[in-house]
């Protein structure tokens, strides 16, 4: 089983992230879903999409959970049944999984050249920073793209949006980490926020700072 990554954020939460090589049969065979969970995965259209959704029963798997333990709200949001936080992604031939005591988010995405085409939809601030003739103006927009996704996961809340409520400090591609704001209603919520790249994916994901 092909688990790539675990990442001890700290002592609350950790990340795990799969590596998605194994067919649909192989990963279906030895996980045990509620009808619920076969209906949505039998009805997906894509199997690179049902392959992401069994991979993520495995990782609940390397955390001591199963497909039970994991219910929906009314928002899609994700939640475990002992109350802790969790969070959920996958793309292409990677998935994750953040768990932890407090809230948390976390996205994976492919680094390809077409978000710099739609970066006006989701940034706004950041484009004081940013700078189009560098070599990692797509990996930078992927990170941004990456963290406000799952700042946007963790609040779960109908009507924010990426450009005008989520903003990401000036970082460094080398620095793996920065901070990011949540404007909201006429409050602000501060949040840590890291990202690791690998084969060609951007992970990112925040968690409430101290």
């Amino acid at each position: 089983m092909p688990l790539y990554k675990s990442i001890s954020v700290n002592s609350q939460t950790t990340v795990k992230i799969w590596k998605i090589e194994e067919s649909y049969d192989d990963l279906m065979l030895p996980l045990d879903l509620k009808p619920e969970s076969l209906e949505r995965v039998s009805n997906m259209k894509s199997e690179l999409h049902q392959r992401g959704f069994l991979s993520v029963r495995h990782l609940l798997g390397a955390f001591g959970y199963s497909d039970q333990d994991l219910f929906y709200d009314a928002n899609g949001k994700p939640h475990l049944k002992d109350d802790k936080y969790i969070s959920i992604t996958h793309s292409f031939t990677f998935s994750g999984v953040i768990v932890s005591d407090n809230p948390v988010g976390i996205d994976i995405e492919m680094q390809r050249g077409k978000i710099a085409k739609i970066a006006k939809k989701f940034v706004y601030y950041e484009f004081d920073y940013l700078d189009k003739d560098t070599d990692d103006y797509v990996r930078k927009l992927t990170v941004i793209w990456g963290i406000k996704e799952s700042l946007y996961k963790l609040f779960a809340t109908p009507g924010m949006l990426f450009k005008e409520h989520f903003l990401v400090i000036p970082f460094n591609m080398l620095d793996s980490e920065t901070v990011a704001w949540i404007d909201y209603n006429s409050k602000k919520y501060r949040y840590h926020t890291a990202f690791l790249e690998f084969e060609g994916f951007t992970c990112a994901y925040v968690v409430p700072n101290d």
